[in-house]
């Protein structure tokens, strides 16, 4: 029972999706929300038993003000507006605002969305709670959108409007030298930039579709997909007016049942359940190779914590069982050697969140035949040198969702922990070689 001393817009809260705003009785902002359901949501702050910082909100709550929405996926989405404008105190009191999701599309050729974390955008320099992108932000990124309250409900959301707004998160075919289709382009949820099959100024048009959506412009983004189906069908071309056709239908019922989570129904300072994926702030290993036409080799492997070097934890191997120049034997038997601790109880070494190979996929492909042979899996990424680092090319399992998410997004702590690895093998190379000359 809301207390009656609350004033409430139009005196009662309505049982549909929305954004609700907690006003103290000098009309400052405490709160902003999104809801399922607006009366259940708003009326559970007022029906439980709460902890001393929920008590303390409750209690400067004087008026109540709400925005119903035609679903949660657009509550969620004007919420996160709504905090970035309004920085209410009690959204950054209920979690570090360093740990908020964020949405960003990236800045390239065919640009691609990403899930980013607060703590993530400031190593960047990037303040994420700034409303218009700093020159530096712009290099790197066209939207910053968020903080997002609830990652499973934004990732659940941008798959959802994938199906509707076929966004890729590959690499063209003059980057990667190949014209393969992408799983995804399969499931019509790649438009085909791996393949070449879209221009930058068509794929750039679907974008900009997405970032409309997320402007929180979504009337805007129908009638834009009207307008093209119109043309489409004066053009006869049938079959692209109907699946504009489908992408309106599907805009204007999006169901809601996918994005209900638990974080929906609970108070916000409740401990938020823990999200499953790679953490780019845990352990992150690479690896390289170093010789001279196979003489004095070595292998290293650096490791990175929370994005820094963690030197006591670093390792090196004196290549043992391979004779000449064999770059991919030799990763081969580090790997070997290093996943055998995987599995050696107390004195064994944890799996990292990434593995980072100095290669393309012959080395990624030698690795990956280790781990089937001796059981161990652990996501991995390899790093394909280009001219200079921003030709590097990242060689994964495209299949996976997962890491393909992350590839982008860490492309830089992974060149800068490849360039460890390297720099840690080239200094036990010499050494060995020094120690070999003096003989």
């Amino acid at each position: 029972m809301i207390p009656e001393r609350i004033r409430i817009k139009q005196g009662q809260l309505p049982d549909s999706p929305g954004v609700y705003f907690y006003y103290d009785a000098a009309g400052a902002i405490l709160y902003v929300g999104k809801a399922t359901s607006l009366k259940k949501r708003v009326g559970s702050y007022f029906t439980k038993a709460h902890d001393r910082r929920i008590a303390e909100l409750v209690g400067k709550i004087a008026r109540i003000e709400y925005v119903e929405t035609p679903t949660v996926i657009e509550a969620l989405v004007l919420e996160a507006n709504q905090i970035k404008a309004l920085k209410p105190p009690y959204n950054i009191l209920a979690r570090d605002d360093k740990t908020f999701n964020y949405l960003v599309i990236t800045n390239e050729p065919y640009p691609r969305p990403m899930l980013m974390r607060g703590h993530e955008l400031e190593r960047l320099g990037i303040n994420p709670f700034d409303r218009l992108l700093s020159a530096k932000a712009k290099k790197k990124f066209l939207r910053v959108f968020g903080p997002y309250t609830s990652g499973l409900s934004l990732k659940r959301s941008l798959e959802y409007l994938r199906r509707i707004i076929p966004w890729s998160d590959c690499e063209p075919p003059e980057v990667t030298g190949r014209h393969r289709a992408c799983f995804n382009v399969h499931l019509k949820k790649c438009p085909g930039v791996c393949t070449g099959a879209i221009s930058r100024a068509d794929y750039r048009n679907i974008i900009n579709k997405l970032i409309l959506f997320f402007e929180g412009k979504k009337v805007r983004l129908v009638s834009q997909l009207k307008r093209e189906m119109t043309a489409a069908a004066r053009a006869q071309h049938f079959e692209d007016a109907a699946k504009l056709r489908n992408n309106i239908f599907a805009l204007e019922h999006i169901r809601d049942v996918a994005f209900i989570t638990r974080e929906d129904v609970e108070l916000p300072f409740s401990k938020p359940e823990p999200e499953a994926g790679i953490d780019l702030e845990g352990r992150i290993e690479a690896y390289d190779i170093s010789n001279i036409s196979g003489t004095s080799a070595v292998g290293s492997m650096v490791v990175f914590e929370e994005g820094e070097p963690a030197k006591h934890l670093y390792r090196k191997f004196k290549i043992k069982t391979v004779q000449g120049a064999n770059d991919f034997a030799m990763m081969e038997e580090v790997l070997r050697r290093r996943l055998a601790r995987a599995s050696a109880g107390t004195k064994g070494w944890e799996l990292p969140q990434v593995m980072v190979i100095d290669g393309g996929e012959g080395q990624v492909g030698r690795v990956r035949k280790v781990m089937e042979e001796l059981g161990v899996r652990a996501p991995m990424i390899g790093i394909a040198k280009g001219y200079d680092r921003k030709q590097d090319r990242l060689v994964f399992d495209r299949h996976d969702i997962e890491l393909a998410r992350v590839a982008l997004r860490g492309k830089e702590l992974f060149q800068k922990a490849r360039d460890e690895a390297h720099r840690f093998a080239v200094a036990y190379h010499r050494t060995l070689r020094g120690k070999a000359s003096l003989r």
